[in-house]
């Protein structure tokens, strides 16, 4: 890590590390908030009492090339959850897009967490209402599916083949019974 990386160490939650660089993050639009939010209450009430932890913008350091700093994430094992951060590697990773980190989430950023071995990552557009779930198998992550919310002039318009291939749950691979409305995730959202 060069020494603008050490520079940014005392300040929290406005740059993050990848493979060595440091880029400064934009301060997160309402929208973009209000989805965190609805996606971090989503996993906090279902994982009230069990194993598995969630966190929002929380410091991840991976190596010391890599400090991450995922909008929402789970981590099951207690080991890496320390005062100042995560250090390892989380269970599931969601980053939601904006226009100065869409292409990092969907490229540096999706291939570092598929080289860690994250299980699970999502990337939220919030402009689509579409998520996007990957799932690790055998290091390397594979599209599981596209969850979006289809407006009904859509819908309409949709065989009845095409109408039965959407989801409106997305069931969450670390948990049998664990399953995420799409609605709830874009509540609120114009």
């Amino acid at each position: 890590m060069d020494n603008a990386a050490f520079a940014y160490k005392e300040e929290r939650n406005n740059y993050e590390v990848i493979n060595g660089e440091v880029y400064m993050m934009a301060k997160p639009s309402t929208k973009h908030m209000m989805i965190s939010n609805n996606i971090s209450t989503t996993f906090s009430n279902y994982l009230k009492g069990k194993r598995c932890v969630p966190f929002y913008e929380t410091d991840t350091f991976f190596d010391d090339e890599n400090n991450f700093v995922p909008d929402v994430m789970i981590v099951c094992d207690p080991e890496i959850i320390e005062d100042d951060g995560i250090h390892g590697v989380p269970d599931l990773v969601v980053e939601i897009l904006s226009p100065s980190t869409a292409r990092r989430d969907k490229n540096e950023k999706f291939f570092a967490y598929e080289k860690y071995g994250v299980k699970e990552y999502w990337i939220v557009s919030p402009e689509a209402k579409s998520v996007d779930v990957y799932h690790n198998i055998n290091g390397k992550f594979v599209l599981d599916n596209v969850y979006s919310i289809y407006p009904e002039y859509v819908v309409k318009w949709l065989t009845d083949e095409e109408k039965a291939e959407i989801k409106y749950e997305i069931k969450v691979s670390l948990y049998n019974d664990f399953y995420v409305k799409v609605a709830d995730i874009f509540d609120r959202i114009k």
